[in-house]
């Protein structure tokens, strides 16, 4: 284990071997004699087993955040922050050694250990103490705690790490306790999936992209954050490292639809407490990215003392886009709210003049230039996806006022905003040399953005101009059986959404059905082992890139079954597609 944030995704971790493997501390349960390992998740959870196959033996390790039934919170005193840990033989010997080295604020401070006995083991940092408690005890060396252990079938090791910061430490026995909080946790996990409404052919995928997204979710406020890693490389020895442990109002609208599209509308209704709260604090500006606690984050710094993954610096935390213009974050907002809508949850009084404000905003802004989707720092530009989403926010709030969903919204000041805003990228987004949309207004630059313009309803899949620009953004950002987001002048990898957003272009008419469902199989194949994504993919060697696992990835996974699903099913897409008249007829004033 070389990587956790307590009590939150972004604070400083205790173990960060991940980003320099001297410094940075982990906690290892290894055993000698190896011959190799496999992993999975027992079947429908986020309990983690790893194989170890030894000669003269096997063991099984079991990982695991312990979750507790409400009525069992009540019954018993649990520890706020928990991580168990249980290696059991079950053949023949095994020798297994097992090191504790904490290393505080990403490996810049020595933990300082102190042995309580049967209480377990004792570090300290800032306000917080950590206590690792151990079936068998491990002895104190300096700055880590080591112990060599021989099993014979049967025996097992039982450890429990739990962290405490304002209330008093809860140290929960080991033994029986353990091995039940292991079946219920198991138990708790099942009962979840067991909510789930998918039933298309990719349910296992979908499962575990569902199980992802539940654990990148800060239970005390229902924030999701984009990944739980910081300054894992899209080059491997590269610069391109950033911190992704916050949320991004990007991940919105694909959030919402992936909850509510599997009937997890707890989730749902969480996150968009999350995101009216938040948002709420900056109107009618929106931030790119909020804490979990919709705070503004954090300065980008770099931390020069470590080596970074494979080499890969400089190691940053903190994220400077959180001061960038990201226009289409207003669309993104609102077609959330949208959906959220449309599945029968109403507004407050507060809440429409907020998402009014947004649009509205929206409204008076959309011709500004901005930072736009991919964050390239390298200046504002006219992007065709931010003015997308903005004609997606008017869009939207339209709707929402015209099913009395909002009320008090200027509507028609709305409507002639986004007849020009459509104007304006038909004309000025469409390179007739090209015979495609572009990223950029007036360039001939591609990205892979342009595959929302389907998926938004601004413009049908199957129209001659969307199969033009699929046609050419297949042949010059095609890496091949994924995508590049753009072609720039890093070799960064495949950007995993991008291909689920091929697929669900193909959904959505752009190609067959057995296109669709073709491409979705390849795609995903570059899983990892236990079924999990990062934000990019080494089309050549399959190796992830990035900063993992990617929430936007996984939510695009979803929404690519959904689409799937739909389609298969005959069913019509989501009401905020259709167009309504006035736009068909602006359609046409374009093209004449």
């Amino acid at each position: 284990m070389d990587w956790l944030c307590w009590p939150r995704f972004d604070s400083s971790p205790v173990f960060a071997g991940i980003l320099d493997l001297e410094h940075g501390g982990r906690w290892q349960i290894t055993p000698s004699l190896l011959d190799h390992t496999e992993r999975k998740y027992v079947e429908n959870s986020n309990v983690l087993q790893t194989m170890f196959h030894c000669h003269g033996g096997k063991a099984v390790l079991t990982d695991l955040m312990p979750v507790a039934a409400e009525d069992t919170k009540k019954r018993a005193l649990l520890p706020e922050n928990e991580i168990i840990r249980q290696v059991e033989c079950t053949e023949g010997n095994v020798q297994i050694e097992v090191t504790y080295q904490p290393r505080p604020d990403y490996g810049r401070t020595a933990g300082k250990l102190r042995d309580g006995g049967k209480l377990g083991i004792r570090t300290e940092f800032g306000s917080g103490v950590y206590w690792l408690r151990s079936s068998q005890p491990l002895r104190v060396e300096g700055d880590r705690a080591h112990a060599w252990f021989v099993l014979h079938a049967g025996d097992a090791l039982q450890f429990s790490l739990t962290y405490a910061e304002d209330a008093p430490a809860v140290l929960p026995p080991l033994g029986e306790w353990t091995s039940q909080r292991i079946e219920a946790t198991v138990l708790w996990w099942q009962q979840w999936v067991g909510k789930l409404h998918y039933e298309g052919a990719y349910r296992g995928p979908v499962i575990r992209s569902a199980l992802a997204l539940k654990m990148l979710t800060y239970a005390p406020s229902g924030a999701i954050v984009a990944a739980a890693t910081t300054s894992l490389p899209e080059r491997i020895g590269g610069p391109l490292n950033w911190d992704y442990r916050y949320c991004w109002l990007r991940d919105a609208s694909l959030t919402v639809r992936a909850f509510l599209g599997l009937g997890y509308d707890a989730e749902a209704d969480a996150f968009m407490n999350w995101l009216m709260y938040a948002t709420a604090l900056t109107q009618p500006e929106l931030r790119i990215l909020y804490t979990v606690f919709g705070e503004n984050a954090p300065k980008e710094r770099e931390l020069e003392f470590l080596t970074g993954y494979k080499q890969s610096r400089p190691v940053r935390v903190g994220n400077a886009a959180r001061n960038q213009l990201q226009l289409d974050v207003y669309g993104e907002v609102i077609d959330a709210a949208a959906q959220y809508a449309y599945a029968g949850r109403s507004f407050g009084r507060d809440e429409q003049k907020v998402l009014i404000g947004f649009a509205e905003y929206a409204m008076k802004n959309w011709n500004r230039a901005d930072e736009g989707i991919w964050e390239p720092r390298s200046g504002p530009a006219k992007h065709t996806d931010s003015r997308l989403l903005c004609w997606t926010a008017l869009d939207r709030m339209i709707k929402l006022v015209e099913r009395g969903c909002v009320q008090g919204a200027p509507v028609n000041d709305m409507k002639r905003e986004r007849k020009k805003i459509l104007h304006d990228i038909k004309q000025n987004a469409w390179n007739s040399k090209l015979q495609s949309y572009t990223g950029v207004l007036g360039g001939d630059n591609m990205d892979a953005s342009l595959l929302r313009i389907a998926y938004y309803g601004f413009e049908h899949a199957n129209s001659d101009r969307m199969r033009s620009t699929y046609a050419l953004l297949r042949q010059r950002l095609g890496a091949g059986d994924l995508l590049y987001r753009y072609r720039g002048g890093s070799s960064e990898g495949a950007f995993g959404i991008c291909s689920f957003w091929e697929v669900e272009y193909l959904a959505l008419g752009g190609g067959t059905l057995d296109d669709a469902r073709n491409l979705f199989e390849r795609v995903v194949r570059y899983q990892n082992d236990v079924g999990l994504f990062s934000e990019e993919i080494d089309p050549n060697t399959g190796e992830a890139l990035g900063n993992f696992p990617q929430a936007f990835t996984h939510v695009g996974l979803i929404s690519a079954a959904l689409s799937i699903s739909e389609r298969e099913r005959g069913k019509r897409q989501l009401p905020h597609r259709e167009h309504t008249a006035e736009e068909n007829h602006a359609e046409k004033e374009v093209a004449a």
